[in-house]
C-alpha cells in the first residue's frame, strides 16, 4: 500500500494511491485508514512530503560508505537530528544556502516512518511500530559539517535539506532493497540496504531507548558509498542539477537544485 500526503485547492490531506488514483482518507494514517468518498487523479494534485516529522538521522551506517571515508565501523548507531524545517517534498527545490553554498552533497537514504508511539521496544517487536518506508535525501553542507562546526546540526539542517517522498510504502523488506541516487541522470550511488551495519529493527529499537518515537517520526538510516565528498575529484550540487533517489519497492524521489534566493 502507498500512502500519500497531497495538496488540492489549498487543502492538504492523506490518501491511498492505487494506480494513478488517490482515495482520500479521514484524519491521519497512523490513526486509521478510513476512506472518504473523494478520489483524485494523481496528476491533478501536488504531492507533499509524506509526513511533517520530528526527524532522527543515522550516520555512517553502510559498510561501503565507512570504507570510502576511511572510518571504522561504529560500535553503536551514530545519532544526529535534522531540523523539521529542512523537510521538503517530491518536486520541491533544494536551495543552496547563501552562507554555505559551495560543498552541498547528496545522500540517498531509506526513511523509516513510525506509526505508533514507541518507547524502549525490543528489536523483535520494533517493526510492529513502523507504518512504512519512504525515500530520503540527507542533503549536507560538507564545509559546515566537517570544517567549520564541531557537530553536524547546521550542516545537515539548512532549509530544504531533507527531501522526503514520494509516498509511504507499507509493504517492504527494509533490510534487503536496492537503493541508488542519480545526479543529472548519472548513477552516483548504487547499493542495497543489506550493506547496512545496523538493521532497521536495531535502529528503531536503539532510538526508542533514548527518545519516545511518536507517530510521524522519520528515522533516516544512513547512506551507501558514492557521496560527492568521497569522490576524486569531489562532486557537489550546483544550480540546475536534478537529483533522484530511487529505492526498490518504493519509487523515485526527484528534486531540483537552485541557489537560495
Amino acid at each position: 500500500m502507498k500512502i500519500v500526503r497531497f495538496a488540492k485547492d489549498g487543502i492538504s490531506a492523506y490518501g491511498i494511491l492505487e494506480g494513478d488514483t488517490i482515495a482520500s482518507i479521514k484524519g491521519l494514517p497512523w490513526e486509521a485508514l478510513t476512506p472518504t468518498d473523494e478520489t483524485y487523479p494523481l496528476n491533478s494534485v501536488k504531492l507533499l512530503a509524506p509526513v511533517e516529522p520530528p526527524d532522527i538521522a543515522i550516520g555512517v551506517n553502510y559498510k561501503g560508505h565507512a570504507d570510502e571515508l576511511g572510518h571504522d565501523y561504529p560500535p553503536a548507531p551514530v545519532i544526529f537530528l535534522k531540523a523539521t524545517s529542512s523537510v521538503i517534498g517530491p518536486g520541491d527545490t533544494i536551495r543552496l544556502p547563501k552562507m554555505a553554498p559551495n560543498e552541498v552533497d547528496y545522500e540517498a537514504e531509506l526513511g523509516i516512518v513510525i506509526g505508533k508511539t514507541c518507547r524502549r521496544v525490543s528489536e523483535e517487536d520494533a517493526l510492529s511500530y513502523v507504518l512504512g518506508y519512504t525515500c530520503a535525501n540527507d542533503v549536507s553542507a560538507r564545509d559546515a559539517q566537517q570544517k567549520q562546526d564541531i557537530q553536524w546540526a547546521r550542516g545537515k539542517s539548512f532549509d530544504t535539506f531533507c527531501p522526503l517522498g514520494p509516498w509511504i510504502e507499507t509493504e517492504l523488506d527494509p533490510d534487503s532493497v536496492d537503493i541508488s541516487i542519480r545526479l543529472n541522470d548519472q548513477v552516483m550511488q548504487s547499493s542495497n540496504t543489506s550493506d547496512m551495519i545496523f538493521s532497521c529493527p536495531k535502529l528503531v529499537s536503539y532510538c526508542s531507548q533514548f527518545a519516545t518515537l511518536r507517530p510521524g517520526t522519520v528515522i533516516i538510516t544512513g547512506t551507501p558509498p558514492g557521496v560527492g565528498v568521497g569522490r576524486t575529484p569531489q562532486v557537489f550540487l550546483h544550480p540546475g542539477d536534478k537529483v533522484e533517489v530511487e529505492i526498490q519497492g518504493i519509487g523515485v524521489l526527484t528534486n531540483t537544485v537552485a541557489a537560495e534566493i
